[in-house]
């Protein structure tokens, strides 16, 4: 127990130093939902309201597309403490991974009973060329996946109502950090009510209280985004991004295609790095070994891994961008599962373990020494522009312009050029509420800004322009 404590502790500090190192400079900018989540938990925490004025809103209206709570919250103390900043926004998503690699160990070792393969999962998701960038960044998903994780452990611990009560509240929080979870969520609590559902009868009178008070809270998180989905413009949203039922098949398809996982990856530079895929070569052998073992083994989890990995891909598959990294974030922990599942079953089959694991963990790391350094020498230049570097530049290499001129144009051609001004001027909240002017909401439920103080956005010629 003492060697297995001191791996997973060696493992977090992996994963902590090249999460933490060079945050705030690589990326070389927040793109703008970063952006957008640092200004809105700078507004909360000096005023207690969002940018347009709600107090604490459930749903932050943000550029329209009502951004969810739990990471902007969780985001806002650390703006407090270190100010409005790269670092302050993407600390969160460090964090919520590092429980994610941690809450894997555990849950790997749940449903297999076995502690290598919790450590070699954690060790697997740590170096995961799907999670990296995600977990270095403000990405709202990685909350998303932290209490996923926690509601499938706490769900799947000897069954009682305080438990269940706080499998439903990891689930809850899922579906208020990012939209994916609010489909995986609800279908994967079907799933685990299956595989519990004797010992859910056996305490059901016992337990009547909590379970009930579980089931309350259900229904009242339903209601924000049952309104949201109706009342407001989420509706709107869905028809943007969603795709027809033709396109499902294929999309799902994608997501597990040669190109996508071992080649080339999401095509996205903000989701993964040019020329890496989604996964490590060398686990192209560990997964099908890994499958296999938990097929032939008796534990009465032994498919839950691949169906929650099945599961994992329908976000991503019912909308127009297909293979799309972030949407299907869910797979990551089941991949790696499986993955140290295969460790164990060729540990067994050439029948020298040590040797094995040893030398899986020096591949494994050179991968990922690889791809950590392409991080760090061309990633940052070859991704600039999907970083929306440019907004940046304009404050780093003008802010010290501005008070010369009554107007400053810009160029709204890299879209929503309004919350970079915002962000990386520390615009005083209240200001900006009371100056600024907004374009009519367009078709699709999205919000521009027009103008607020001297900056004005729109078609301009260039980036940056000045008036007297």
């Amino acid at each position: 127990m003492f060697q297995t404590k001191n791996f997973l502790v060696l493992i977090c500090i992996l994963f902590l130093f090249t999460r933490l190192y060079k945050i705030n400079e690589i990326p070389l900018a927040v793109y703008w939902d970063e952006a957008s989540i640092g200004y809105n938990a700078y507004s909360i925490a000096q005023t207690g309201r969002d940018e347009w004025g709600e107090i604490l809103p459930i749903h932050l209206r943000a550029f329209g597309e009502f951004k969810l709570p739990v990471y902007i919250y969780s985001a806002t103390p650390f703006v407090k403490i270190f100010g409005l900043n790269a670092f302050s926004v993407r600390l969160p998503s460090v964090l919520f991974s590092l429980g994610v690699v941690i809450l894997i160990y555990f849950l790997a070792k749940k449903l297999s009973g076995n502690s290598k393969i919790g450590l070699f999962s954690s060790f697997f998701i740590s170096i995961s060329p799907w999670l990296f960038i995600f977990s270095r960044t403000g990405y709202e998903a990685t909350a998303g996946l932290m209490f996923y994780l926690l509601g499938i452990l706490f769900f799947l611990n000897k069954f009682g109502g305080k438990l269940f009560l706080i499998s439903i509240v990891s689930f809850i929080l899922s579906a208020y950090s990012y939209n994916s979870f609010r489909i995986i969520s609800p279908l994967s609590f079907l799933i685990l009510i299956l595989y519990k559902r004797d010992e859910i009868r056996a305490v059901l009178k016992k337990d009547l209280i909590f379970i009930a008070l579980g089931g309350i809270l259900l229904i009242f998180s339903i209601i924000p985004i049952f309104r949201l989905y109706m009342f407001d413009v989420g509706t709107i949203r869905f028809q943007t991004v969603g795709t027809t039922n033709s396109s499902f098949v294929k999309n799902y398809l994608l997501h597990l295609s040669p190109d996508f996982l071992i080649l080339n990856g999401d095509k996205n530079l903000r989701s993964q790095q040019a020329g890496f895929g989604q996964l490590y070569l060398p686990e192209l052998i560990l997964l099908p070994l890994g499958l296999l073992y938990m097929i032939r083994s008796k534990s009465k989890y032994k498919l839950l891994p691949l169906i929650l990995l099945l599961l994992g891909l329908i976000p991503a598959a019912i909308t127009k961008e297909s293979p799309h990294a972030l949407r299907a974030i869910s797979v990551v922990p089941f991949i790696s599962i499986i993955s140290a599942t295969g460790v164990v079953a060729f540990g067994l089959w050439i029948k020298k373990a040590h040797i094995v694991n040893t030398m899986i963990v020096l591949i494994f790391l050179a991968f990922f020494a690889n791809y950590f350094l392409n991080f760090l020498n061309i990633y940052p230049k070859e991704s600039s522009e999907e970083w929306q570097y440019g907004y940046k530049r304009i404050y780093t290499d003008y802010e010290d312009k501005f008070d010369k001129y009554g107007r400053i144009l810009i160029s709204d051609k890299y879209a929503q050029p309004y919350i970079f001004t915002l962000f990386y001027l520390k615009y005083d909240p209240d200001k900006f509420r009371r100056e600024v002017v907004r374009n009519s909401v367009d078709q699709w439920g999205f919000s521009t800004v027009k103008k607020f103080g001297k900056f004005e956005f729109g078609k301009f010629p260039e980036m940056v322009s000045f008036n007297r």
